[in-house]
């Protein structure tokens, strides 16, 4: 796609100052009702976060979005473009600059920034030694809206038991004990347990899990349901556990549904479920643009049947939805595949808010960290998100992609040059784009990433902050964990419209003072 498939009338129309001018005047408008501030309380609250959605991923997937559709691609709106509050997140771990999905899982699930490779547990626990564990758990706001009497869920595109989800119940010195055959003999007998484990055991009664990671949940060598006979699909567990089964048997008088296929899933009736267990595969779920539609679940699809088992619920819900799989298309260098996973979770974004009310659910849409991928090259309007820059190298007198890699699998000589892209497909969907230096797997991006809000207390969101802080908005929004005081009325129960008034302000600084 370029330029030229632009219209010609709305090309001309740009050309025009008064297009610009009234489009700024449009914008200016929607600003200024921003300055009625949103302080009702939030009975839901909705986290998205896209593993590995740094502002670059964000704005190529933008383009992408509108050239699906047959548009340039620059002038798209994302969901989360519509988002009246945006700000800025610090993602570092406590002891990494550069952080990994684990502590930052724990940052902005738990209220507390962590070490690299850990979940739900504080800074002083060291990975992999599991005599660090034991008092230095930290909990999460999942844990905090459940014990607030609401439904939680958790949605995931990779393995339920993976580093983002599993911060949200979670206490591990080890993102990698996804069941016990990952464990070393000392942690399991020094009494640490698995994660998938823990999902089931930390938090009683998790209404909503639906992702991948169906074989840490059962026996050992047990064949796979879907495939059946293939070894790395087969369980995991040595302990001999079913705990699908456990899960079942515990919910079955419940109204308890266990599904592990799209078809299972879209012939539920949201009304008459109140548990939900789906685990589509084995692993992780599979990239969206190779998804068999007709048996595993997009994200969207996930996120509908969430949230109208969870909203079912007078004292509202908590979501956790990941879109886990952009991290891995870019950790493989394949960046078709990463950006139209995040087209997909923000595709999940819209169909929240059709289910959802701004009024009262706040929605948070974020990244964890950011990757060594960005676009670049002087490309035309409307240049394929996908192509070359519009020149060659003035060093090898080579054309380029646009999209490039500091580092990664990409890295490719020929003849000790670099590749001559015009050889090959470099649209294809499994395409490594270069990368300046040669790693098996491209690495993490450092910088800030985007925080995008609206709904109840949303405008706390603001600026640069420390990624921590954004379980301690949510919670204060929802008036759930340690954030309560401001939505107390004078008898101490529960106002109708816990709204930051003056009298409340007072209220709260006279309690203080007792």
């Amino acid at each position: 796609m370029t330029v030229n498939r632009i219209s010609f009338g709305l090309l001309v129309a740009k050309r025009d100052p008064k297009y610009w001018n009234a489009g700024a005047q449009m914008t200016l408008k929607n600003a200024l009702t921003l300055q009625t501030l949103n302080k009702n309380k939030a009975e839901n609250l909705i986290l998205f976060l896209g593993d590995g959605m740094g502002v670059p991923t964000v704005t190529a997937a933008r383009i992408l979005k509108g050239q699906l559709s047959g548009q340039s691609g620059e002038e798209t709106q994302l969901e989360m473009d519509k988002f009246p509050f945006v700000s800025l997140a610090k993602t570092y771990n406590t002891n990494a600059q550069v952080p990994d999905s684990a502590g930052t899982a724990t940052a902005y699930l738990c209220g507390v920034k962590a070490n690299e490779g850990t979940v739900g547990v504080s800074a002083a626990a060291v990975r992999s030694q599991c005599n660090t564990t034991e008092g230095n758990e930290v909990t999460s706001i999942l844990r905090w809206a459940k014990d607030a009497g609401k439904s939680v869920g958790i949605v995931t595109t990779t393995r339920v038991n993976h580093a983002t989800p599993s911060a949200a119940y979670a206490h591990s010195v080890d993102r990698d004990w996804y069941s016990d055959n990952e464990m070393p003999a000392e942690a399991l007998q020094a009494g640490c347990k698995d994660i998938a484990r823990q999902l089931f055991e930390n938090i009683p009664n998790i209404d909503v899990i639906m992702g991948g990671g169906r074989k840490y949940m059962f026996p050992k060598n047990r064949s796979d349901v879907e495939y059946p006979g293939v070894a790395k699909h087969s369980g995991t567990r040595k302990d001999g556990r079913d705990l699908v089964q456990e899960w079942i048997d515990k919910t079955k008088d419940k109204k308890g549904h266990y599904v592990w296929n799209k078809k299972q899933l879209l012939s539920l009736n949201p009304n008459n479920v109140d548990y939900l267990l789906g685990l589509f595969e084995p692993g992780d779920l599979p990239y969206d643009l190779e998804r068999n539609s007709e048996t595993d679940p997009s994200l969207t699809e996930m996120v509908e049947v969430a949230i109208k088992i969870l909203r079912k619920n007078p004292s509202g819900f908590y979501l956790l939805v990941e879109g886990g799989r952009i991290d891995h298309g870019h950790h493989e260098g394949k960046a078709k595949q990463a950006l139209h996973e995040a087209v997909e979770m923000d595709r999940a974004i819209g169909r929240a808010s059709l289910l959802t009310s701004i009024h009262d659910t706040l929605t948070i849409v974020t990244a964890d960290h950011s990757h060594m991928f960005n676009f670049g090259g002087y490309t035309p309007r409307g240049n394929t998100i996908f192509g070359l820059a519009p020149m060659l190298s003035d060093a090898d007198q080579k054309p380029f992609t646009s999209i490039l890699y500091g580092n990664g699998p990409g890295y490719k000589l020929v003849n000790g040059a670099r590749e001559n892209v015009s050889t090959i497909d470099y649209q294809e969907n499994n395409y490594q784009a270069q990368a300046a230096v040669p790693l098996s797997m491209e690495t993490h991006g450092g910088e800030d990433v985007a925080v995008f809000a609206k709904g109840p207390m949303a405008h706390l969101l603001h600026g640069v902050h420390e990624q921590n802080y954004i379980p301690h908005v949510m919670a204060y929004a929802g008036c759930i964990g340690q954030n309560r005081e401001h939505c107390l009325s004078r008898s101490g129960t529960a106002g109708l419209h816990p709204v930051l008034s003056t009298i409340a302000t007072l209220f709260t600084v006279t309690r203080l003072l007792c």
